[in-house]
């Protein structure tokens, strides 16, 4: 569900950033000074910020009720109880959705010059609406449901984000993700009728797609979601050795996930395929990694700061060790 609202984040970010590039030539000054936020209230950004907000919002939910929600029988509201399927990655990506909705939200409000506090506050409350009017949606899909699951994960990330910008005025502690799919092995898969065959590849993309865009964003296997904690801001001595851009890193990912609470699915033809427990056992892993804080690199361009702020969302390639539910520990080179 994350890919299909983060796909809406970018549109609505993208959306409001040209919008006002319209408004100035491409001149290198102009553009920096496009990027500075308003020392105090610009009313044509925030009014302007606003109607593009309102108006890509109204778009894309509308396009997903047509494109997406229509495709499946309608219901009367309804609830469900999801937790622990797809071994709960679905719930870190509402976790770290909702943290991401808030902040961009909350951080476009203060480039018009809005007030520090009332953007925060602005921004959590802007996250909150755009992921209830999606579990609102799914409320009414027979497909889905309301999932207080995904409720709480949803004001949680929120709160991730709200509650550092109100104490710290500053996010030392950012959800990040990294996602790199793995080779795998064509194992070929027999239904239980013996009729029938597909193979993992198959079944790995039918769930989780081909294009760069959905494996990154929606492929379980290969998704890890990150708390991104910066060593220095913690640190009472501001002078210290440590460099301000350093961060450590826990990541949660999952492992041989290829149904939602078990590796058992039933194709369009009605065949039942079922993977064997004991050479595609399902677990959750915990990493520990490095990461940079790309947001504190000293950096005096305004158009430069904003795309490294907008790369900050991603955890960068590193070493990593692995603790999971099979008792086991690795140790990983390289990871992203």
């Amino acid at each position: 569900m994350h890919f299909r609202i983060l796909c809406f984040i970018f549109s609505f970010f993208l959306l409001a950033q040209n919008s006002f590039a319209q408004e100035e030539k491409k001149s290198p000054k102009k553009l920096e000074r496009l990027f500075t936020p308003a020392d105090t209230l610009n009313k044509a950004r925030f009014w302007g910020l606003t109607a593009t907000g309102l108006t890509g919002y109204t778009g894309v939910v509308v396009a997903l009720d047509q494109v997406w929600y229509s495709q499946y029988p309608r219901s009367k509201f309804h609830t469900f109880n999801d937790m622990g399927e797809w071994e709960d990655m679905d719930k870190m990506g509402h976790l770290y959705t909702s943290y991401l909705e808030s902040r961009i939200s909350a951080e476009l409000y203060r480039w018009t010059g809005l007030e520090r506090k009332k953007s925060a506050y602005l921004g959590f409350g802007l996250g909150t609406v755009f992921q209830t009017t999606l579990e609102t949606l799914d409320a009414f899909s027979d497909e889905w449901g309301w999932s207080w699951g995904d409720v709480a994960f949803n004001t949680a990330g929120g709160l991730i984000y709200l509650g550092q910008d109100l104490a710290w005025q500053e996010q030392r502690i950012q959800l990040k993700l990294s996602s790199w799919r793995r080779p795998l092995d064509d194992v070929i898969i027999t239904s239980n009728d013996g009729l029938s065959t597909t193979s993992l590849i198959d079944r790995r993309n039918f769930l989780y797609g081909t294009n760069p865009g959905e494996i990154l964003l929606k492929d379980y296997n290969s998704l890890t979601i990150w708390a991104s904690v910066n060593i220095s801001s913690f640190m009472k001595n501001k002078d210290t050795w440590v460099p301000k851009w350093l961060n450590v890193s826990i990541g949660y990912g999952a492992e041989n996930v290829y149904g939602g609470f078990s590796n058992q699915w039933t194709d369009d033809d009605g065949a039942v395929y079922v993977l064997s427990p004991e050479d595609f056992e399902r677990y959750r892993q915990i990493f520990l990694s490095f990461d940079v804080d790309l947001t504190k690199i000293p950096v005096k361009n305004k158009v430069l700061k904003s795309i490294l702020t907008g790369l900050n969302m991603l955890k960068i390639p590193a070493p990593a060790v692995e603790f999971n539910t099979l008792g086991k520990v690795k140790v990983h080179p390289f990871y992203f």
